[in-house]
């Protein structure tokens, strides 16, 4: 292990993106902390939004993917969420900023008069805002890896940009670096890959005054030689710094295709680190599965959001990431639960070996999503209920096993007679501060959000499933929470809590049924390629088994 570098000099390497959105910079980015970080450097990562929400948590996750909690409770980016599944490690709030909170606190401070009646702009104070904020993030790491988002051009990243190309200056040469991600498209017609759109946000980026060190060159098809070293001599870059970064067959194979284009050795080349051999054995074999699996078994993802998979990222990955460690292909069947409203279970789920409901907010297809629990109940088929998929399971237990038939949650009726679901006043946050939740709290901060510990019950399936551990550790995001006063009716008939978070129910299980867990906490937020996480695992393997045994 290298550990700190001499003199604590944290060297920072920015990526930036061109000509269009949506091209994967913080795969990019994580792919290259893991290759830096399996050589032994400390390293860390930074996403800097430029849109003007001060944090995604109340954006529509078809606006903008899934909402990543982290374990110090901030609701991020999803790329916060590939950072941590590539480099298994925890981010915190200080990983994630935007122009909102950049400006929210300039504001704060001009309010106080810390800057002594001094006009307030973009100008030094925004841009130094952002510069401090990016050096926060990198104290006592080797490495920190910074992707601006969005594409240069916009009109909101201007800002970011500039404190990127200060920060450059300040930190004089060998300390920073600039990888700008681009596409080189393949036009039919012509039969050929164009560098043009490449140039120009090259010549965008250097009008501003920042010139790319390496190009990344997202690509369906292979670079020839000819067409990188006319990319490397129009856009003045080291033609061993134009890197080919082809579609891959899953993203975890990135780390590997970067390696092959040889990407460390300019990146040592510039930072002054020396020869770079990353360990990659392990994270080979566990691709090498993901893409060419021994078994394979079928899960029933009954949900809301489901035109946007992107809205449960963090849960697909998480099932990938089971499947490598089992060597076995997780398909996923997405069923939209307002159609088993309609058409009821038998044909969409009589042949799935494991049913899994997800999170979500609001009453559209509750209905459905409850005829799957009760399907998974009776026919003791695998299932995982994660937050709603939880608090379902009791609801539908309570309606359909102790025959209460007015049995809701607060969410969905705030006058309903037997709330199995309700919302309490209080709680303790994930900073130990006490919080008040009332119907009338706003959306954003009135929730249960981030890492809580959870006793596990004695010979309880949850226990078993974290090999035997007493207190486990899992994330959070939501705001109701299950009601206690029903807890001895449910167990007399057979519903068992098992995991309890200060009185709170974080966790129940079925009694005689092969696997059957509900969760309040969102296992997949912890789930990394290397250490799959144990909720999942356990019911990937429930699954398997379900599939073997036929």
């Amino acid at each position: 292990d290298l550990g700190i570098m001499s003199n604590h000099e944290t060297k920072y390497i920015f990526i930036t993106g061109g000509v269009l959105s949506s091209l994967g910079k913080g795969i990019a980015a994580a792919s290259i902390s893991t290759l830096l970080k399996n050589v032994g450097f400390k390293v860390s990562i930074l996403k800097a939004d430029p849109y003007i929400n001060v944090d995604p948590g109340t954006m529509s996750p078809l606006e903008h993917g899934e909402v990543f909690v982290t374990d110090d409770g901030a609701e991020t980016d999803l790329d916060l969420g590939h950072y941590e599944r590539f480099l298994d490690e925890n981010l915190t709030q200080a990983n994630n900023f935007t122009t909102g909170r950049v400006y929210s606190s300039v504001i704060e401070k001009e309010r106080r008069g810390d800057y002594l009646g001094k006009t307030i702009q973009v100008i030094p104070h925004i841009v130094d805002e952002i510069a401090n904020r990016i050096k926060e993030a990198g104290k006592d790491k080797d490495i920190l890896i910074v992707e601006i988002g969005g594409t240069v051009g916009d009109i909101e990243g201007l800002p970011f940009l500039e404190a990127i190309r200060s920060l450059k200056s300040e930190l004089g040469k060998r300390r920073a670096m600039n990888i700008h991600l681009t596409l080189v498209p393949f036009i039919k017609a012509a039969g050929e890959l164009k560098t043009k759109p490449t140039q120009h946000s090259v010549q965008e980026l250097r009008r501003i005054g920042i010139t790319p060190d390496m190009l990344i060159c997202r690509s369906e098809y292979p670079l020839p030689k000819e067409l990188k070293n006319k990319l490397a001599f129009s856009c003045g870059v080291e033609r061993n710094s134009v890197i080919e970064c082809l579609d891959a067959t899953t993203i975890y194979q990135v780390p590997l295709s970067f390696l092959k284009e040889n990407i460390l050795a300019p990146i040592s080349e510039t930072l002054d680190l020396g020869d770079l051999t990353p360990h990659m054995d392990e994270w080979d074999l566990l691709v090498k599965r993901v893409i060419a699996p021994r078994d394979e078994l079928m899960i029933a993802f009954v949900g809301k959001y489901l035109d946007l998979k992107e809205s449960y990222k963090s849960l697909t990955e998480s099932l990938i990431h089971a499947g490598a460690h089992l060597n076995a292909k997780v398909k996923i069947r997405w069923v939209d639960s307002e159609v088993i409203e309609e058409k009821g279970c038998e044909d969409i789920l009589s042949d799935v070996d494991g049913i899994l409901v997800a999170g979500g907010f609001g009453e559209r297809g509750v209905v459905g999503k409850m005829e799957a629990i009760r399907y998974a109940r009776e026919h003791n088929i695998p299932y995982l209920g994660i937050c709603l998929g939880m608090q379902l399971a009791m609801i539908e237990f309570a309606r359909n096993v102790l025959h209460i038939e007015d049995a809701n949650s607060a969410e969905f009726n705030p006058n309903c007679k037997n709330p199995i679901i309700y919302l309490i006043d209080s709680f303790m946050d994930a900073s130990g501060q006490k919080q008040l939740r009332t119907f009338q709290s706003p959306l954003g901060g009135t929730m249960r959000l981030g890492g809580y510990e959870c006793e596990t019950k004695e010979n309880s399936l949850l226990r078993t499933v974290y090999d035997g551990a007493k207190v486990i550790r899992e994330r959070h995001r939501h705001r109701y929470e299950a009601n206690p006063a029903y807890r001895e009716s449910f167990e007399k008939a057979g519903l068992i809590v098992s995991g309890e978070s200060d009185g709170l129910i974080e966790a129940v299980e079925l009694k005689g049924h092969q696997w059957f867990l509900g969760v309040q906490f969102h296992p997949e937020f912890t789930s990394r390629l290397t250490n799959p996480n144990k909720t999942i695992l356990g019911f990937a393997k429930a699954a398997l088994t379900q599939r073997q045994n036929g």
